[in-house]
């Protein structure tokens, strides 16, 4: 991260500070807000895009694992949200971007526990988009697969097939950074992607979630 941190000054001439903390911890949320009120900064924007993935059938996962997963996915992601919202709240204005997946507009055999936590992402991150409005922004974004560790932690390898529509982080990122700054409530990421989701909603979920299994046990 301070490499990271480096390179940023470096090249946009900014201030960047590192904060670790380990989200897949109870409380990690309020714990850096207490650090960030004793360096007097308030944060104007908040990008909650701290996850990982368990891949395979769910009763083979290990039971800690799933509990740090959805404590990081679901959990921590819900801490966040109301330690800094509250603060934006305050001061009229912010904005809360949420990164949600491709994976919540289905059912996902073998990826069915981080399907579901997504799933609960984009729901919860619509309605806050209207509860909170229109002091603060709230905006969903669902990517596809991208190049990141995600196939590495979760375990997850994609038919070659899928690998087509992968798109870059920095892609991704951008067009995230996009939807949030224009008050999106939520947006897929992807022109093929996009048609999944639509189809997704057309097509019952029970012959959504045997299709799902039978391209992702092939794989």
């Amino acid at each position: 991260m301070e490499r990271l941190a480096d390179e940023l000054r470096e090249r946009q001439k900014v201030e960047v500070l590192v904060q670790p903390v380990d989200l897949t911890s109870p409380g990690a949320a309020a714990a850096l807000q207490k650090r960030l009120d004793v360096l007097e900064l308030v944060p104007d924007i908040l990008v909650n895009n701290a996850a990982f993935g368990l891949s395979g059938r769910f009763l083979d996962q290990a039971p800690e694992r799933i509990r740090e997963m959805l404590q990081l996915d679901i959990l921590s992601l819900v801490e966040m949200t109301h330690t800094f919202a509250r603060r934006m709240m305050e001061r009229d204005g912010g904005s809360i971007l949420l990164v949600g997946s491709l994976a919540a507009y289905q059912p996902d055999p073998l990826l069915a526990a981080h399907g579901a936590a997504k799933s609960f992402v984009l729901a919860f991150g619509e309605a806050l988009h209207v509860e909170l409005a229109p002091k603060v922004g709230v905006t969903v974004v669902s990517p596809g697969l991208m190049e990141t560790e995600f196939f590495q932690v979760s375990g997850y390898q994609p038919k070659e097939s899928l690998k087509r529509s992968m798109l870059p982080a920095s892609e991704v990122a951008e067009a995230s950074v996009k939807a949030m700054l224009s008050r999106k409530s939520s947006t897929v990421i992807g022109r093929l992607n996009k048609i999944s989701a639509l189809a997704s909603g057309l097509l019952p979920r029970q012959f959504t979630a045997k299709l799902v299994y039978r391209i992702s046990k092939d794989q």
